[in-house]
């Protein structure tokens, strides 16, 4: 395909020597199926308009302090070094595709500005450090990544925008470790996550836990908060690695004893989210109303428990008589009281909750009670979601708590 160089006239100041560089101060127009690059350092000035809809090198450091933006749904900015790359400026870079690609060093990407990725970005190497160099990375409505490792991802705080679940791409100290939240239900959503790789007890001590905890993670956690409305429900998920993860933590996720545990500020304590173990890809996924601070546990078992439930998650509300309503039996009714049961579909929307669950017909029995788009009397289509069942037990004056989460299948036959 014939390439052009560029479309529109600029006006570039081409310097030379120790400080060589390429500086816009006019209005670069970077086209579709057109290439530009920049071997040395790239100035997009205050008086400079750069917009991209095509491919754009960048070889050495990568300044805006103009404007920077895009048309169409078509351009990308390829960050290809062989040193360290600055990713500065004082004005917002709006991106749409981007590649990070650059071997000199473990973390090559020193970013001090602030980008805005709507595309796809692919982490192909070198990780991206904008907690050492206060950068900001936000990833737009449908901002997304690939390749994501070990050897390329955010080091820092990544932002979300919009209404579409995301995968934070973010890790720490060399490993990519990431935090996932399921789709908001506006478009203004906005999130931030971080990942840690250290103790949190000097900050949130592991001592004050709510009772049916064993063991809280004591080598690394995570930041997710909503920043404009910080108690809504929805879905997230953590992974582990037998490389950053206490062994005791890995080892429970074979046993049901894995659960993420939350930092809660109003109790002043860590108490237990619950929690659906993928063994397979080594997360955890489970509903919560409130965010903040994050990291893994270990429970109980059902047997060091003072009562258990036996849980049949298999609903085929079809009126035959079998598995018509979501079960749950009580081992011990004078134990286990005021079950509380929340169900969310894969997208993490709530769609029925109860108290005093089993009581009174109570009974979830495939029926939408939550806030999808689909009358009360409508059953909810066959799929597979999540449910978080809680329960108090024990000495009423303790007012102690279990979260029980997992899978519930909801079938038309």
């Amino acid at each position: 395909m014939k390439k052009y160089l560029l479309q529109i006239s600029i006006l570039l100041l081409l310097s030379y020597g120790m400080l060589a560089q390429t500086s816009n101060i006019g209005v670069l127009y970077v086209s579709e199926n057109t290439q530009f690059s920049t071997v040395s350092q790239f100035d997009n000035l205050s008086q400079g308009t750069f917009n991209n809809d095509g491919e754009t090198y960048v070889y050495d450091h990568f300044n805006n302090d103009g404007a920077l933006d895009f048309y169409e749904n078509t351009g990308i900015i390829k960050f290809i070094g062989s040193k360290t790359q600055n990713i500065s400026g004082s004005q917002v870079s709006y991106l749409h595709n981007v590649l990070f690609n650059n071997s000199s060093s473990a973390n090559p990407f020193h970013v001090s500005g602030e980008i805005n990725i709507s595309g796809t970005t692919d982490f192909y190497e070198g990780i991206v450090d904008n907690d050492n160099f206060g950068g900001q990375i936000t990833f737009n409505t449908n901002g997304n990544h690939i390749n994501t490792s070990d050897v390329s991802h955010v080091d820092g705080p990544v932002n979300k925008i919009g209404d579409q679940e995301f995968t934070f791409p973010i890790g720490d100290g060399g490993y990519y470790r990431l935090a996932g939240i399921s789709a908001p239900e506006n478009s203004s959503a906005f999130f931030k996550g971080k990942y840690y790789y250290e103790s949190s007890n000097d900050l949130f001590s592991h001592e004050l836990k709510s009772e049916d905890i064993l063991e809280i993670n004591s080598q690394e956690y995570w930041t997710v908060d909503r920043v404009n409305d910080n108690s809504v429900d929805g879905l997230i998920t953590l992974s582990w690695s037998a490389v950053t993860t206490p062994n005791t933590l890995v080892e429970a996720a074979t046993q049901e004893a894995l659960t993420i545990v939350r930092w809660d500020e109003s109790s002043n304590m860590w108490i237990d989210e619950g929690g659906v173990v993928d063994l397979d890809n080594q997360i955890i996924t489970t509903a919560t109303t409130n965010y903040g601070v994050f990291t893994l546990g270990r429970l109980k078992t059902e047997s060091e428990l003072p009562c258990t439930l036996v849980v049949y998650n298999y609903v085929s509300p079809n009126g035959d008589g079998k598995n018509d309503y979501f079960e749950v039996e009580k081992t011990d009714d004078a134990c286990a009281r005021e079950l509380t049961l929340q169900v969310f579909n894969r997208w993490g929307v709530k769609v029925y909750e109860m108290n005093n669950y089993g009581e009174d017909g109570r009974l979830f029995n495939g029926r939408s009670s939550g806030r999808l788009t689909v009358k009360d009397s409508d059953v909810l289509p066959a799929s597979t979601y999540y449910y978080i069942l809680k329960y108090k037990y024990g000495n009423e004056a303790d007012n102690t708590s279990h979260k029980k989460a997992g899978f519930l299948y909801l079938s038309d036959n």
